[in-house]
């Protein structure tokens, strides 16, 4: 069962890269201009980079402060 990269269907995988990259670049430039979070910054940054489009994704629901 070998498989090379020609067998990868990079027309799916690619647009799913592509988001996930500006998700990434959106939250962590939200993080950066953001005063207070839900939480240390630093494991904000942690759980936005390791967890990539979850943690993007939790950080936008549940990591950022509402502005007053």
């Amino acid at each position: 069962m070998n498989m090379s990269w020609s067998d990868i269907p990079w027309n799916i995988i690619m647009p799913l890269l592509v988001i996930q990259l500006i998700l990434m670049v959106v939250a962590l430039v939200s993080l950066d201009k953001t005063e207070s979070t839900n939480g240390p910054k630093g494991l904000w940054l942690a759980i936005i980079i390791l967890l990539n489009m979850p943690g993007c994704i939790a950080y936008f629901l549940i990591g950022r402060k509402e502005q007053r």
